[in-house]
């Protein structure tokens, strides 16, 4: 029966106490359980009981390590309770504190290190205890935390101040180990005696001991594997294996002190002791890397967000400034028609006529911004691209006279019609000839617009705007259609970049080029309209347009 449990807190997913083990975790887990069990079977052989040589140094090395290990990983669980305020957290945090604290009598009560025969107790007799009440101390925490785990969820969470739960959970801890220390060292005398002298252990007594302990590591193994559903469970679950395999081996010839078998089991218990630990270590860079990832992820978001802000606002002023200074200039002019001393009506009218063309204009530049950044596909027909250009060059005609350029039109006859919105293609144009106009107003000699309608290879229309300007220095040449980059004084960046969208929206494409003599060339091709694609070659005839003054 599939036993169901209640839905991870949102927040707490990512959390090991409360994180579901991926597959391939559990493989991992399953292996490291196998090399500690072939571990086991190499050392629990004829090997375990050759006598090796007394290194004074390991126990004192190997309890520091375990110290350290073991308090470390209570404080990294004892953190987690802060967050989940879960009684299980509670409880194995307090095994974890209780495993580092008998850690100190147990030294102390080991012979030959600070005294011949302990600082405490009965040397080695209270020392073999300790290790005992230690190997089934921590595994009744780990029933406590299983079977607290999965309990009832209004019982679940602590409920008071975290420093009182926490203080508690050391005082138990302390408790629990002072009372060890004292039944081992005052009361030594009351228990049974495991050791024959230093080195040997007292035969069937001392195995007795050791399958009364694996009793218990064995039940808590039980009870975890029945309540498991974490990567914590995962892994004290393989901590637990651990255990059972290091007092295996004290059933063995092994239990005698300085053996292979000896040396094997506490290299067991430091194993058992750092796997935890490593563990909460690694999910937390885990952690760790995903909030930053996050972090940055929401700051780029932020930034995007800024940016398409930028380049909106930006489009609209770019775009729609064009309208407005006609707008303005028409009337100007129209005043000046009415304000003379014989009113000239019938210029005054065209003029603002032209306010009111331009004014429609505006409305359907800002239309066509809005349909591009919400990606609508807007409506449209099929166009002749030489009435476009034709209309745009009327546009900038008072433009082309003031800055005195001349400009040369090359359109080829019998083009095939293009399927587009008017507005925006004219929009292109109209930004690729005032580009190119203002490119020229600031240099010298000679200002020649060139602009040219061909039929493209692709069997598309070409249509090119070339000029006699500055031209686009070479390390910009890549970043010109970005937007808002701008080489430009006062430009806004936005032109090219809103340009090549609308051109690249109507399935053609927008590239820059040096011109011949000097200046650049954009061309722009878009694809034929094949259902009213024209027939017969295509003819060019040229007009040469010489400003006046």
């Amino acid at each position: 029966m599939v036993k169901t449990r209640s839905a991870t807190p949102e927040g707490q997913e990512f959390i090991v106490s409360s994180l579901p083990p991926s597959h391939a975790q559990r493989r991992f887990a399953l292996g490291v359980v196998l090399v500690l069990i072939a571990a086991f079977v190499v050392t629990a052989g004829p090997l375990s009981s050759v006598q090796l040589a007394r290194i004074d140094a390991f126990i004192p090395m190997y309890a520091a390590a375990m110290f350290v290990s073991d308090w470390i990983t209570a404080v990294l669980l004892f953190a987690q309770f802060a967050i989940l305020r879960s009684h299980a957290l509670l409880a194995i945090s307090s095994g974890y504190l209780f495993t580092a604290l008998i850690l100190i009598p147990w030294v102390l009560t080991s012979p030959g290190l600070f005294a011949p025969g302990g600082l405490l107790g009965a040397g080695l007799q209270s020392t073999a205890w300790l290790y005992y009440l230690w190997h089934i101390g921590f595994p009744l925490f780990v029933i406590a935390y299983a079977l607290l785990k999965n309990a009832d969820p209004a019982k679940r969470r602590w409920k008071g101040a975290l420093s009182a739960a926490i203080l508690s959970s050391v005082a138990v801890s302390v408790a629990a180990v002072f009372a060890a220390t004292l039944l081992v060292t005052v009361g030594h005398a009351l228990l049974p005696t495991l050791m024959r002298d230093t080195v040997s252990a007292a035969g069937s007594l001392h195995q007795y001991a050791a399958g009364c302990t694996a009793l218990v590591i064995l039940v808590a193994l039980i009870v975890l594997w029945l309540q498991r559903g974490s990567v914590l469970d995962l892994w004290l679950m393989v901590v637990v294996c651990d255990y059972l395999i290091e007092i295996g081996l004290l059933m063995f010839p092994a239990a005698n002190r300085y053996t292979v078998g000896w040396y094997a089991g506490r290299i067991f218990g430091l194993i058992s002791s750092s796997l935890v630990l490593f563990v909460l270590l690694y999910e937390i860079t885990t952690l760790y890397a995903r909030l930053v990832d996050a972090v940055l992820a929401q700051r780029r978001e932020r930034e995007a967000r800024l940016m398409t802000g930028d380049a909106i606002s930006a489009s609209v002023a770019h775009e729609v400034n064009q309208p407005l200074s006609a707008m303005i200039a028409n009337a100007d002019a129209g005043l000046g028609w009415l304000t003379r001393a014989a009113p000239d009506l019938q210029e005054a009218k065209e003029a603002f006529t032209h306010i009111v063309a331009d004014g429609h204009r505006a409305g359907a530049v800002v239309a066509g911004i809005r349909a591009m950044f919400k990606k609508d596909v807007r409506a449209r027909s099929p166009l002749d691209v030489n009435e476009i250009i034709r209309g745009v060059l009327a546009l900038v005609d008072d433009e082309l006279e003031r800055h005195r350029v001349s400009v040369q039109v090359e359109l080829a006859d019998s083009l095939p019609s293009v399927n587009g919105d008017r507005i925006q293609l004219q929009q292109v144009l109209l930004n690729l000839t005032t580009n190119a106009i203002e490119s020229m107003a600031t240099t010298d000699g000679a200002r020649a617009l060139g602009v040219t309608s061909e039929i493209h290879a692709s069997g598309g229309v070409m249509i090119s705007v070339r000029d006699t300007g500055t031209g686009v220095a070479p390390e910009d040449a890549d970043r010109i259609f970005t937007p808002l980059f701008t080489t430009k004084r006062h430009g806004m960046g936005m032109g090219l970049s809103i340009s090549r969208s609308i051109i690249e929206a109507h399935g053609g494409r927008l590239w820059a080029a040096p011109n011949a003599s000097r200046g650049s060339v954009f061309h722009f091709v878009l694809p034929a309209d094949t259902a009213l694609a024209a027939g017969g070659p295509a003819a060019r005839h040229a007009t040469d347009w010489q400003t006046r003054g």
